[in-house]
């Protein structure tokens, strides 16, 4: 199993868990706005058998029915927070209590109910009548009234606690996703840099004493065919470390000709692979000038027909294609090797992915950040499929008329 299924199947893990919590967090938040709705509802009940006890009772001075009266009065006005509307049959409202009305109740007269105020209960009890927070009361045969109310502050709040923390929790995690995989990509750059600067040191040293040692062959008069194929492997060296040079630092950048360059780097290639791989190239008649660094781009299109040729293990054909479309130039690399899965296409610009025996899988790696980073296009699989070869496509910005 390599790193990137141990990291799938972490992601996986994390948010089965994830969503495990969540889901218990929510269903206890659920319960304990149920157990709140059912609190509510209770005394709602306590409230309509006060309301029948009152309509029902016996007028006089008895100071125990007085005592009773005024204990059911009290368990009336206790309720401070939940919005209630008391109506008879006939749909007229009788009583209503916690509702922040329109209009403030005149008190030498509360029985009176302004227009206004009026037309606010009217569409409050049309709107509780929708609900199921509705208590029926028999007063006696044939008279009945009823109870509609709505869930108190405290309970509307509290159900929407649990979605308002849910969302606070997603954004927290998404910032500090966001900052771990800034501060990850940071780090990668800042080892990037520090490599391929390290790699273009290390190798000017043995390349500026491989070259006197040419010089000198030549002055000793040594078989000059041999120097000059030595020669020509020195200063190809010597371009592989300008390369690094320039992946470690911000490179040049210059309105060139890509087809030209393409053509170039796919006619150094067709002399160092096998006979029997086929290598074409066409490219359109007007030039393509690209805003681009001319070694980058060249090691982006040999790295892609080296894959392409382990692809083929050694026996197949290549086709590059250059064309523009608006503001964008377009490269396509396609070969009839053994194509990709769907999860290698997803992972295979990942540093250190490879199906090869050999190999370090940074190849396309370095071109994605070649292209994407550098020269601000973007490369991509176009087409693979198992046995039918594989299509790569990189999008370059065309130059501007300022910058050409």
């Amino acid at each position: 199993m390599n790193i990137y299924d141990i990291r799938r199947y972490g992601t996986v893990a994390f948010l089965v868990t994830a969503g495990i919590v969540v889901g218990v967090f929510l269903w206890f938040s659920n319960t304990l706005v149920k157990d709140l709705a059912d609190q509510e509802r209770a005394r709602m009940q306590i409230w309509a058998d006060a309301t029948k006890e009152i309509v029902n009772a016996t007028s006089g001075t008895d100071e125990s029915e007085t005592a009773h009266i005024n204990f059911l009065l009290s368990i009336i006005k206790a309720n401070t927070n939940i919005p209630v509307l008391l109506t008879d049959d006939a749909g007229n409202i009788v009583d209503h209590r916690n509702l922040n009305l329109p209009e403030p109740v005149d008190s030498l007269n509360p029985l009176f109910i302004s227009e206004a105020n009026e037309k606010y209960l009217r569409h409050k009890l049309e709107e509780l009548g929708k609900g199921q927070n509705v208590i029926h009361i028999a007063i006696e045969p044939g008279v009945r009234q009823h109870i509609y109310y709505e869930d108190s502050t405290l309970l509307r709040n509290l159900s929407l606690y649990p979605y308002i923390q849910l969302i606070v929790m997603l954004a927290f995690v998404a910032v500090v996703y966001f900052a771990v995989s800034s501060s990850k990509r940071a780090e990668q750059n800042k080892v990037w840099v520090g490599l391929s600067k390290e790699t273009a040191h290390q190798l000017g040293t043995p390349i500026s004493s491989l070259m006197a040692w040419i010089e000198l062959m030549r002055a000793e008069g040594i078989d000059s065919d041999m120097v000059t194929e030595m020669d020509k492997d020195v200063r190809r060296l010597s371009t592989i470390a300008s390369r690094f040079s320039k992946i470690g630092s911000r490179p040049s950048m210059e309105p060139c000709d890509l087809d030209e360059t393409v053509r170039r780097s796919v006619q150094y290639m067709s002399s160092r692979i096998s006979k029997r791989v086929s290598l074409s190239v066409s490219t359109p008649r007007e030039a393509t000038v690209v805003n681009m660094s001319e070694p980058l781009i060249e090691w982006v299109m040999e790295n892609l027909i080296k894959n392409a040729v382990d692809a083929m293990e050694g026996e197949g054909s290549i086709d590059v294609r250059v064309s523009s479309d608006g503001p964008m130039a377009t490269i396509l690399v396609s070969d009839t090797g053994k194509g990709m899965t769907r999860k290698m296409r997803k992972n295979v610009f990942r540093p250190g992915f490879t199906t090869k025996k050999r190999g370090w899988g940074l190849g396309l790696t370095l071109a994605k950040r070649i292209i994407e980073q550098y020269h601000l296009g973007q490369i991509s699989v176009l087409a693979s499929e198992p046995g039918r070869g594989t299509t790569f496509r990189i999008l370059l910005p065309l130059a501007t008329s300022e910058q050409s």
